[in-house]
């Protein structure tokens, strides 16, 4: 059970969920097949190994090992990061929750959010991720990097306000001429 439904208060419903954009672990992903591959060179004793002596493939094979090894765990590393991240609007707040085995919080009742922004760069419309900026009244701002679908993320957060705020007044009629 995710923290969020774990911390839900009475009568509140989860309405959207996003998380980090998979963006986050490319760093971590490129670097972890360029290991990889240097350490299945190495253990697999391809061409230029099998020209070493004999103690020393026995090292390399060791040393590639240890590449494939730290290739997994940088990954795994980046997949932990990615997933211990949970955002939500619910129809009564927006709540961010930061970590695995320590945890950092951030829940904002919607009745107290003043605006909310969206900043995308090329790559991130492109890709469909960005920085949403949270501003409470008399707060100060709160970037959330790298989140996928910020601007449906914004749509359900401004929804969610339209709805407690209740319908607009209705438009004044326009003076006609007599």
């Amino acid at each position: 059970m995710s923290y969020v439904d774990k911390n839900l208060i009475p009568g509140e419903q989860v309405i959207y969920r996003t998380r980090l954009h998979w963006i986050v672990i490319l760093g971590h992903l490129i670097f972890s097949i360029i290991l990889g591959i240097a350490g299945a060179w190495l253990v697999l004793g391809l061409p230029g190994v099998s020209n070493f002596p004999p103690n020393d493939v026995q090292y390399a094979r060791i040393g590639g090992g240890v590449l494939i090894l730290i290739a997994l765990i940088s990954l795994i590393a980046a997949m932990v990061r990615r997933n211990s991240v949970e955002m939500a609007v619910t129809n009564k707040r927006v709540t961010v929750k930061v970590g695995l085995m320590s945890r950092s919080t951030e829940e904002m009742m919607l009745n107290r959010i003043e605006s909310i922004m969206v900043d995308q760069s090329i790559m991130g419309r492109m890709m469909n991720f960005g920085t949403i900026t949270l501003r409470g009244v008399g707060g100060t701002p709160d970037p959330f990097r790298r989140i996928a679908h910020p601007l449906e993320f914004r749509r359900q957060v401004q929804h969610q306000l339209d709805l407690i705020q209740g319908p607009p007044p209705p438009a004044s009629p326009l003076p006609t001429k007599s």
